[in-house]
């Protein structure tokens, strides 16, 4: 698999890198936290929606809808799964990181989708990418030992526990593993036998990108 710059023409059909807001407390505060072993992720977190940018961004960007800004950090190699919501989620880089998308539209009609139609983008620190809703990502890979970081914000409510009493009815129901968050696993991707595992060809990791 080709690696590409984020900023690559390619990466349009994905998203884009999105200017004019100070996330530079955002960073800050994000650098200060411990990188840990294992991925973490955390929906919403008080101290980084209590910036001034949280407000102007929620107000501006998401066009004064509801929104939550809170972080993914950890250790990571491969692709594993790729998820998608309703709605653009938008990372601001701590550290560099590479990210493996593909587009939803390449789903096939019986949820499949055929990793060799993913494609692998460089993330520099201090980046801000939008990843449109139609676009299939999971959690990034990191690029030196000591792991990666961005902070996220989507849309408000989003990766939260989901309703117990919900019950699928489509095919695509199958895939919800939490609100706003529709998930495909790979079958070597050890992400648990209640999400369905769809993604077929190889699992991506690190060693198979190229420069």
């Amino acid at each position: 698999m080709k690696l590409y710059d984020v900023r690559d023409d390619r990466f349009s059909v994905y998203g884009r890198i999105v200017e004019g807001y100070d996330f530079s407390g955002v960073i800050g505060l994000v650098a200060k936290m411990p990188v840990p072993e294992e991925v973490v992720y955390v929906a919403s977190d008080p101290q980084l929606e209590a910036l001034p940018v949280f407000g102007e961004f929620e107000s501006r960007f998401y066009g004064q809808m509801p929104a939550q800004l809170g972080y993914c950090m950890g250790h990571n190699d491969r692709l594993n799964g790729l998820e998608y919501h309703r709605g653009s989620e938008v990372n601001i880089a701590v550290t560099d990181y590479v990210v493996i998308v593909g587009r939803q539209q390449d789903i096939e009609p019986d949820m499949r989708f055929d990793t060799n139609k993913a494609e692998a983008f460089y993330v520099t620190a201090g980046m801000a990418v939008e990843f449109y809703a139609t676009t299939l990502h999971y959690c990034a890979c990191h690029v030196s030992e000591g792991g990666y970081a961005h902070a996220t914000f989507l849309p408000r409510g989003t990766n939260t526990d989901p309703d117990p009493a919900f019950r699928a009815v489509t095919e695509e129901d199958r895939l919800i593993q939490a609100r706003n968050k529709w998930l495909i696993a790979h079958p070597e991707g050890g992400l648990g036998p209640e999400v369905p595992a769809l993604l077929y060809g190889p699992n991506w990791t690190l060693a198979d990108l190229e420069k």
